[in-house]
């Protein structure tokens, strides 16, 4: 069956994880990704291990499926070459450089441009190609705090708390599908390919969403809640008798029956917790009356009562129960592929359900330089060509 982007190429010259997040579910979607690194210089995550399986990072493997991986020597004449031969077969070109190298190394975009006019070229930087910032190296701790991202996380008298994963490199990959899709569709009108300038940093400021819309329109510095919600209460983990759950009641009506679940029918009743708004001001005197309830029953109890009666609440599971979960399972979250080397390896589902053209995994995370000779091959380079690059250390 034919996938959503079976007739994408796209040239990858990114690494670490934001670039790779993006080629990598694009990959998913069907694209044919060429991951490029040097003979010698190969991305990062390769050795970010443990977790690894043979010396394998697992961390490279999240990241860098369906792909074929080439190296090529970017300082060598040839080397620059072959990824101007790349690039007019690609649609795509996908990189993260600092900002100027691509220019530096004759491959910016007005460089590209030129050799395929129809080319889309996704950068992905710290900061962006404009701004004071824009020579300044990016990585996703930076961008969590430089956002304010870090200043709303955490609780209320603790320190400020990144996210447990690379929330910039994620946002910032995603932005970048969601950017060269955009430029794909616009292609089809115009016959034009176009720059698309993705930045860690205004990845992070846009996902401050309601935050972040809140203080600009009324000055107020929003306040750190921890587990609980600026505008929204109950709306947080309570501990039972035996461990802790979520609570998130998100209505009036919801919390109406939430108390007449847990038998304190007078809450609702009082002007203090009548409405969303006064809950808010009064979450001090609410929370511990909820809290002293709920420790009267276990967890189980409380989750079937609850998801009974369509009250908003599930259980803070730990990786091992997320992966024996039923709705994980038969979401296809858990994903298993062959390796050449180590043999089976699971990896995570796609998200992405898409009943005619459905997303899977075709390739496994490559080894280093796997596909070389095949791509060579494919742009027209014979064996002995392929030979000579070898020996010059040219791939």
């Amino acid at each position: 069956m034919t996938k959503a982007l079976s007739r994408i190429k796209v040239l990858d010259l990114s690494r670490v994880v934001a670039g790779p997040v993006c080629t990598s579910i694009l990959g998913d979607l069907g694209a044919d990704i060429i991951k490029v690194e040097g003979p010698d210089f190969l991305d990062e995550t390769r050795a970010w291990f443990p977790p690894d399986i043979e010396d394998i990072s697992l961390y490279y493997m999240a990241v860098n499926r369906n792909k074929r991986a080439i190296t090529v020597n970017l300082k060598t004449k040839e080397g620059i070459q072959i990824i101007k031969k790349l690039i007019q077969e690609s649609d795509v070109i996908v990189e993260n450089f600092k900002t100027g190298t691509m220019e530096r190394l004759g491959l910016g975009y007005e460089d590209l441009k030129a050799l395929n006019p129809k080319i889309i070229h996704c950068s992905i930087t710290g900061f962006g190609h404009t701004g004071p910032y824009k020579q300044l190296p990016g990585y996703d701790f930076l961008a969590q705090a430089m956002s304010g991202f870090m200043s709303v996380n955490g609780t209320s008298n603790g320190e400020p708390v990144k996210a447990g994963i690379a929330m910039a490199d994620l946002y910032a990959g995603l932005y970048a599908i969601i950017s060269i899709l955009a430029a794909l569709e616009a292609r089809k009108h115009t016959g034009r390919g176009q720059h698309c300038d993705i930045s860690l940093m205004d990845s992070m400021v846009a996902s401050l969403l309601n935050i972040g819309t809140g203080f600009l329109n009324t000055g107020n510095l929003p306040k750190r809640y921890g587990n609980q919600h600026p505008t929204l209460v109950p709306y947080q983990n309570f501990q039972t008798k035996d461990k802790e759950i979520i609570i998130a009641v998100g209505n009036d009506r919801q919390f109406q029956r939430f108390c007449s679940l847990i038998n304190t029918e007078e809450l609702p009743q009082d002007e203090r917790f009548a409405t969303a708004n006064a809950r808010i001001i009064y979450r001090e005197e609410l929370i511990p009356k909820l809290q002293e309830v709920i420790l009267t029953k276990t967890a189980d109890e409380w989750l079937t009562l609850f998801q009974e009666n369509n009250i908003p609440c599930g259980p803070i599971n730990t990786l091992d129960r997320v992966f024996t979960d039923e709705q994980v399972l038969e979401r296809q979250m858990i994903q298993e592929v062959e390796h050449p080397t180590v043999g089976i390896v699971k990896l995570l589902g796609s998200p992405i359900k898409l009943s005619d053209t459905p997303v899977t995994i075709e390739r496994h995370p490559p080894l280093h330089g796997e596909h070389t000779e095949e791509v060579l091959l494919e742009l027209g380079y014979d064996k002995q060509e392929i030979e000579s690059f070898m020996e010059d250390k040219v791939i």
